[in-house]
């Protein structure tokens, strides 16, 4: 047998959970009979390009990006499962990583659980089919800029362009109108000294922004039926 190639059997070996990928990554292969999921989890703070202080917990996209694009390509890859504990983060690193997972050809869910906060929110929506648990919270408030903001009317057009996007990407990817949602992000009656909606589990449900209320064994259920539907599809075709 020549030495570049593998039997199916070594390759699993080789593509075990590496202790490694979970502790630096949040990343770990589900293997289920003939059935392959790959685990990958957004926690804590999205980096963009300017790193954030070492005690802070971040989902870094160049991390994140490249392993998208290999769960894409790989043959042995049948779907994600997206793990979304996050307070939010860079608008357009946040927006990078949902815009690449919506357009995976393989099925995708998410779920969130503890938080999916801000940018959080294109995130959870990204996947084909989302989860909440009834304890976890979504904050919806428009998009927030630090450092030195120029007091011209292209700040004001810059803003409005980027809220778009997210509006947009959130309004396409689930059922929530964009008028409604436009309504929670400019609440004034919800937050104090800010501007937005906290909606928690079922209201996310109840809203159209997430598909279903439950936890991880709904979600990984739902995952694999997707994965039975799409291999029949391919079947069939």
């Amino acid at each position: 047998m020549d030495k570049n190639i593998k039997t199916n059997e070594q390759n699993k070996n080789d593509e075990k959970a590496d202790p490694q990928e979970v502790k630096e990554y949040g990343q770990v292969t589900i293997d289920k009979e003939d059935d392959r999921i790959h685990c990958l989890t957004i926690i804590g703070q999205v980096e963009g390009h300017v790193c954030l202080p070492q005690q802070n917990k971040t989902t870094k996209y160049e991390h994140v990006l490249p392993q998208l694009a290999s769960i894409e390509e790989s043959d042995s890859i049948d779907g994600l499962l997206l793990l979304l504990n996050t307070v939010g983060g860079d608008v357009e690193a946040g927006l990078a990583i949902a815009e690449m997972i919506a357009s995976l050809s393989k099925p995708t869910v998410s779920i969130v659980l503890g938080g999916g906060h801000s940018i959080g929110v294109p995130l959870a929506v990204s996947t084909k089919y989302s989860f909440i648990v009834p304890s976890s919270t979504m904050t919806i408030h428009p998009v927030r800029m630090s450092g030195t903001v120029i007091g011209v009317p292209q700040t004001f057009e810059y803003f409005d362009k980027m809220q778009d996007r997210i509006v947009d990407f959130i309004t396409r990817n689930s059922k929530i109108s964009r008028d409604r949602l436009k309504q929670l992000m400019l609440d004034t009656g919800k937050l104090a000294k800010d501007v937005g909606t906290i909606i928690v589990g079922e209201e996310a449900v109840e809203e159209g922004i997430i598909d279903e209320l439950g936890g991880i064994d709904k979600a990984i259920k739902k995952l694999y039926d997707m994965i039975e539907e799409n291999k029949k599809e391919g079947e069939e075709s």
